[in-house]
């Protein structure tokens, strides 16, 4: 049928219509997976289950966002089939990573008592490597952040499905589900047990490059475990303290290990380490903030230093975003994004800039037109679409923009 995008573009919108998942482009990325599932076997075949499985979910985000609840329905069912499929499979019976990808589907469906039961059962069968074992960190973190994305405020979430869960992850113990008890004595051994745990990895220096990596990603959940169990049991500045501690060390442990190797290996790993670290603290910044009254210079502050230090991750950009709406002064977000985009090649900071600029131009026209139906206001906002025009200009002239097929699309859609 002529042309067609691969997948979808979210960031367009078509009358009322938003892009979704073209049918030509959905068989084909269906057939490579099912071609590939054929050719692969053991621990590949394993990954490439992930990834589809993490497609399918990236599907249902899409459904729930656009808030179609018959598509989300069908989708819903098409994708919990696979995931049972893929769980059928001898050699991922005990894969945890696919354990947790089907429970956060079965979450994201509505589905909360179906998705807890998932997780119980793959604690319960993980065994007990406790902190020791990165697999069952992770899985804990996510089931731990569902549970505490449902409270409503920060009282009382000493007793909360979210600390026992972390809790029973020190035990070392089997995992025993919830019963609606979380002893105090036991929130005292773990927090302890945290403590020495984090001082252990931080303290620790990797063997080799492999080992270094799988080190990262179990730092990662560690301190993501830590800092939500401190949250919840004590408040958010200790959880705060955590993330700034973890951040201190891997930065210092990064530039130390490059002035050792003379190499950048250290930088190959740390980074991604230190990125995700910043993650989880800015959403739980966020997440904070919505639920209780704290003020947004501590985001904000975060949200920059990050920015400036990973100008290519597009979570942490939404984020800024986002609270750069609520401020009624565009100025300091135009110098932010002006500054970062002198000093980086990657082009996520223009395609924000311009989609900040034109969220601003819409809430501005929507102002200009209220309550007198749909006439064009009779000053029309020229500023600001001069200013739009100006940030694709410059975009499109920078190395990677000219090479970018979105970028131009905008352009293009935007003149229109």
């Amino acid at each position: 049928s002529g042309f067609n995008s691969v997948g979808h573009m979210d960031t367009m919108l078509r009358g009322r219509h938003q892009i979704g998942h073209y049918k030509e482009g959905e068989e084909f990325i269906q057939n490579v997976f099912q071609v590939l599932s054929q050719i692969f076997t053991g621990k590949e075949k394993s990954n490439l289950a992930i990834c589809w499985l993490q497609y399918e979910i990236s599907k249902v985000i899409q459904c729930l966002q656009a808030k179609k609840k018959k598509k989300l329905k069908a989708q819903g069912r098409k994708s919990k089939k696979l995931a049972k499929n893929f769980l059928k499979a001898p050699d991922n019976r005990n894969n945890l990573c696919l354990w947790k990808l089907y429970a956060y589907l079965e979450w994201l469906l509505g589905n909360t008592d179906d998705a807890r039961k998932v997780f119980d059962t793959a604690l319960c069968s993980a065994g007990t490597g406790g902190l020791k074992s990165a697999q069952l960190c992770s899985l804990s973190l996510l089931y731990a952040q569902l549970e505490v994305e449902l409270l409503e405020s920060i009282e009382g979430a000493v007793m909360s499905r979210a600390v026992h869960i972390l809790t029973k992850l020190t035990e070392n113990g089997p995992y025993v589900p919830y019963s609606g008890q979380v002893s105090s004595v036991n929130v005292l051994k773990a927090r302890k047990t945290y403590e020495h745990a984090l001082q252990d990895y931080l303290s620790k220096t990797p063997v080799s490059d492999q080992d270094q990596v799988i080190d990262t990603d179990q730092l990662v959940s560690l301190v993501g475990c830590y800092a939500l169990f401190q949250y919840l049991t004590v408040g958010i500045d200790a959880a705060v303290l955590i993330y700034t501690q973890a951040s201190e060390k891997l930065e210092a442990s990064g530039s130390q290990k490059c002035e050792n190797t003379g190499e950048n290996f250290g930088i190959l790993n740390f980074p991604t380490a230190l990125e995700a670290v910043t993650l989880l603290h800015t959403n739980l910044l966020r997440f904070h903030m919505k639920i209780s009254v704290y003020p947004l210079n501590p985001l904000r502050e975060a949200l920059t230093e990050a920015l400036k230090r990973y100008p290519s991750n597009q979570s942490l950009w939404r984020s800024y975003i986002h609270i750069q709406r609520k401020s009624h002064s565009a100025s300091k977000a135009r110098r932010f994004f002006d500054n970062v985009t002198r000093s980086t090649n990657s082009l996520e900071p223009w395609l924000f800039a311009i989609q900040a600029e034109q969220m601003r131009k819409k809430l501005t026209e929507k102002v200009q037109r209220a309550d007198v139906g749909e006439i064009h206001c009779t000053i029309p906002e020229t500023g600001l679409t001069n200013r739009i025009v100006a940030l694709f200009e410059h975009a499109v002239q920078s190395e990677n923009g000219t090479h970018c097929p979105l970028l131009w699309r905008m352009y293009l859609n935007f003149m229109v």
